[in-house]
């Protein structure tokens, strides 16, 4: 059936169409016949209903769902016929002026805009590296240690390492304030926990000892009733306890997971965390890094449609995260509309080039790839082969290892076109990013 394309913006469309009024009449007939078949209403048995009580109690649902579904199918038929790639959903509107025997319709949809690649060599980028040594695999057998470490009651003075438990009450010109008083409170000397003035004042006490000291806190303290102001501090040193950190032996590497003990296989696996760990690492900080740069690759208008389905993803999503730490939503202000807009126009414009250079290079990921990653992400798991045949087994998943395969692809296209500067990230560096 003839259709009409308008262009009445720069992505926006406007489709005229019409469906068969006699075709959908004969669709509503049929559809009524078959339910009919099976329908119940008291006082008749199945399939014994008059057709005219079926009419009369389903006839518009049917009508309505006829005449979707031919409506749904017209302007499919259409957009195969004007070679159409459409964005979103479009606007279905009846209209007047069709033929006697017709129902008109029109529809409002975008299209998806042509995106013309930019030269990749025109790109600036920094491609980190980080190499994990001796040196990291002995600091993170201290941060093990650490972990593992138990407290013994010592007889001097406190220091920094040490942990103190204590009472103290806070008061402000004479008076107690809320949350300024605590009895058998816990914490490290030197770890950053509490204020630098209370730090102080408590180092260098003994078990037993009483001290009053000033505590100033910050003017951005988390407390109006307490910011920018000094507060006295009336405390009682019930323990010090100096750490004890275990011996590096075949104990610890048991305690780590080594059945035998030996200790230069506790490195090894230490050392192959710590090297699975900086490849993710480095791989997340240079796939941002390029992902930021294919934003410059190409300029286009976003179709509306798609940047207002990702802002209201957004949106959806930073509500469940609120929900996830125990927040309620309805407890919050309402989010300001365009709150996610400009984070959705990038990741769409993002979504659009990156789908470009695939297609235009070939990027998609292939079967070995996708093999090799779903391998690299099992041995981080007791049980490889298990973890790999889960993988294999879920569609899901594998869609999603896909697109992580396909991005890794464009990364490597990018870094390989682009003018590439190369950096050495110190290990401490790498590891303290968020």
């Amino acid at each position: 059936m003839a259709t009409q394309l308008e262009t009445t913006g720069a992505l926006e469309r406007k489709l005229a169409m019409a469906v068969p009024v006699a075709e959908i009449n004969r669709q509503v007939v049929e559809r009524l016949r078959k339910l009919s078949r099976n329908v119940k209403m008291p006082g008749f048995r199945p399939g014994k209903v008059p057709m005219k009580m079926i009419e009369q109690s389903y006839g518009p649902q049917v009508h309505a769902e006829v005449l979707g579904d031919a409506v749904s199918k017209a302007f499919s038929d259409a957009v195969d016929e004007h070679k159409l790639r459409v964005a979103g959903q479009p606007r279905i509107e009846s209209r007047e002026g069709a033929a006697e025997h017709e129902l008109g319709f029109t529809a409002t949809f975008e299209v998806y805009p042509e995106v013309a690649l930019g030269d990749p060599a025109t790109l600036e980028l920094e491609r980190v590296s980080c190499q994990v040594g001796d040196a990291e695999v002995d600091k993170t057998v201290e941060i093990l240690r650490k972990q593992r470490v138990t407290w013994a009651a010592a007889d001097r003075a406190a220091q920094d390492g040490d942990r103190v438990t204590i009472d103290f009450v806070g008061t402000l010109d004479g008076v107690a304030f809320e949350g300024g008083s605590a009895t058998e409170f816990p914490f490290v000397l030197g770890e950053g926990r509490m204020l630098p003035d209370f730090e102080a004042g408590v180092r260098g006490a003994g078990t037993g000892e009483k001290k009053t000291f000033p505590v100033a806190f910050p003017a951005e303290y988390g407390s109006v009733e307490l910011a920018g102001k000094t507060a006295q501090f009336e405390v009682t040193i019930r323990k010090v306890e100096a750490p004890q950190l275990p011996q590096v032996d075949d104990a610890f590497a048991r305690q780590l997971g080594v059945p035998d003990g030996d200790l230069a296989r506790m490195r090894a696996d230490i050392r192959a965390n710590l090297e699975r760990e900086v490849g993710q690492r480095v791989r997340s900080r240079n796939k941002a890094a390029v992902m930021e740069a294919l934003t410059k690759l190409a300029a286009f208008e976003l179709p509306k449609a798609l940047v207002e389905a990702e802002s209201k993803a957004l949106g959806e999503r930073a509500m469940e995260d609120l929900r996830q730490r125990g927040i309620d939503p309805k407890n919050m202000p309402p989010i300001p509309p365009d709150t996610f807009r400009e984070q959705a126009e990038r990741r769409v414009r993002l979504g659009l080039i990156v789908a470009e250079i695939v297609r235009e290079h070939g990027l998609q990921a292939k079967p070995d790839q996708i093999r090799k990653q779903i391998e690299e992400f099992a041995q981080a798991y007791e049980n490889p082969g298990e973890v790999v045949r889960h993988y294999f087994s879920d569609r899901n998943r594998l869609a999603e290892v896909e697109a992580i395969v396909v991005e890794q692809n464009v990364v490597d296209w990018a870094l390989s076109k682009a003018r590439v500067t190369d950096r050495a990230l110190p290990f401490d560096e790498l590891m303290s990013a968020g």
